[in-house]
């Protein structure tokens, strides 16, 4: 009885709730799978697209704004260049003084654009101010000199504003070039003209105005047709994923790759070979149980009649001859359920699902023969074994192999009459690099027109009356077939009875390392 409430079963809802179980730190039931996140192939296109897209409009304006800048700068700096080399004309020296010769319409024209935006000054030759703003900046005292008339600018600042200055010296002694050159600078008048920013600024915003604005159009334009091209790109997705949803369960046909693009062309040749990967197992899943509910018929029904016999019966004799038919019943029954499940996993074998490994084909074979002395002796059959002096590998499923020996030595046993003898031989041929396996018997031996047909289920020669279900030979073929081996039947060459041929039995697999000795197949 619990006592997490009443003994009624009903919750006391007086008493305080029960504490909530410890959460685990670790362990396999605590922890759950991390849940992916699906992730939408247009979501995924639209942002490698988008993204560098809006990244990149910030940078287009920022480079346009300097451009603009760039362009504005040109026609007004070829204005102050005119202005200043009209006003350094219009500087003379009369008996050593300076003086500007400028008429007062000049003057005005100088400045009719703005009377607060452009300045200017003239300084005579020991810097004595001639004219024009008295507190405009001088050029800075550590830089060289220019020669005379050569127009020189410069960024500074003037009560307050960002102003941009021509400035030129002019030589008011007439001379040659190389006086003026030797003299350094000396008795040179200096003029200057500058103008504020605010034209410059306001043109590159008309620029910029007149190439951004229309970008604000073309990008929600350009953004749609995005969003349109990849909606009719996908499409094809989209189509092909309606036309496998409308598919019925049991259609595994292949899907037409005509109709897709070129890039979806691989996606759906995966598709269809996993479909024929999966039609073939589902094929041999099929034709397996089939085979078995087929096979299975008959032992069960066996069976089924002797226990009902053995019901019948009072007499204790025929009570256990029944049980004894009813043994060998179970016992066959047993022996096809094995064998069966044996075809199943050499059918399904794949390296992946059972990676192969090296082998020691000397040691497997004789491990499986003396699983087989006991039932030779039952059948009082001479089972011997050879092998050669040094070990022989092979790359392979070690399982497998020890399941295709034995089907064969089963095989040899039962068709081997008693006092005969059944040889399990492994020896190689280094010449082709070769592993041979070979059980040799003293049977009634398979008549070389059946020889095709043995490995074929359930077949079995007419006029065999061994025990048995027709799939040993089956799976010998599908195990030899999974390690791109080869089987031979021949004619046993050492059979003395001529009404007992034998059969020979050889298994060719491919050697990891061939041996340094030549051995004749023979």
């Amino acid at each position: 009885m619990s006592d997490a409430g009443p003994m009624d079963g009903h919750p006391d809802p007086s008493a305080p709730p029960p504490p909530a179980p410890p959460r685990r730190l670790a362990g396999p039931v605590a922890t759950k799978p991390e849940e992916r996140i699906q992730r939408s192939l247009f979501g995924e296109i639209l942002d490698w697209m988008l993204v560098p897209l809006l990244l990149l409009w910030p940078m287009s304006i920022a480079i346009t704004y300097l451009v603009a800048k760039s362009i504005a700068n040109h026609p007004f700096d070829r204005a102050l260049d005119d202005n200043v080399t009209v006003l350094a004309q219009q500087v003379r020296q009369v008996n050593g003084q300076v003086i500007v010769n400028m008429p007062r319409p000049a003057r005005d024209i100088l400045r009719a654009d703005d009377i607060d935006s452009v300045f200017f000054q003239v300084l005579g030759t020991h810097g004595e101010f001639v004219d024009g703003d008295r507190d405009f900046p001088l050029p800075p005292a550590d830089e060289e000199r220019p020669p005379s008339t050569t127009v020189q600018f410069r960024n500074d600042t003037f009560r307050g504003n960002e102003v941009r200055v021509a400035y030129v010296f002019v030589d008011l002694r007439p001379m040659s070039p190389a006086v003026a050159q030797q003299r350094g600078g000396e008795d040179m008048a200096l003029v200057q003209v500058g103008e504020t920013l605010d034209k410059r600024a306001h043109l590159a915003n008309e620029i910029i105005k007149g190439v951004i604005l229309p970008q604000f159009i073309i990008l929600p334009v350009a953004l749609s047709l995005v969003w349109f091209a990849l909606s009719r790109g996908l499409s094809p997705l989209a189509e092909l994923q309606q036309h496998i949803r409308a598919r019925r369960p049991d259609d595994l046909s292949p899907i037409d790759s005509g109709q897709v693009p070129e890039e979806i062309s691989p996606l759906v040749r995966s598709l269809n070979d996993m479909l024929e990967r999966l039609s073939q197992s589902i094929h041999m899943q099929k034709r397996f149980i089939a085979d078995a509910a087929h096979q299975m018929k008959t032992p069960l029904a066996g069976m089924r009649m002797q226990s009902e016999l053995a019901l019948r019966e009072t007499d204790m004799a025929e009570i256990h001859r029944s049980l004894e038919q009813l043994s060998k019943s179970s016992e066959s029954a047993t022996r096809l359920v094995n064998q069966l499940l044996a075809l199943a996993r050499a059918e399904n074998q794949t390296p992946e699902s059972k990676p192969f490994q090296p082998v020691e084909l000397n040691e497997l074979a004789r491990n499986v023969v003396q699983d087989w002395v006991q039932a030779s002796f039952s059948h009082r059959i001479d089972l011997g074994f050879e092998q050669p002096g040094h070990p022989i590998m092979v790359h392979g499923n070690p399982v497998m192999l020890r399941e295709l020996l034995s089907n064969l030595i089963d095989n040899a046993v039962r068709y081997t009459p008693p006092g005969g003898s059944v040889t399990v031989r492994v020896r190689a041929d280094a010449i082709e690099g070769l592993a041979i396996l070979e059980v040799e018997d003293t049977g009634p031996g398979i008549p070389p027109a059946e020889r095709g047909h043995v490995f074929e289920r359930f077949y079995r020669i007419l006029g065999s009356n061994v025990e048995g279900s027709g799939l040993g030979l089956s799976i010998v073929r599908e195990i030899a077939q999974q390690h791109d081996a080869e089987v031979d039947i021949l004619n046993n060459p050492h059979a003395a009875d001529p009404r007992h041929p034998g059969s020979l039995f050889r298994v060719s697999l491919r050697m990891e390392e061939p041996p340094e000795f030549i051995e004749d197949i023979g």
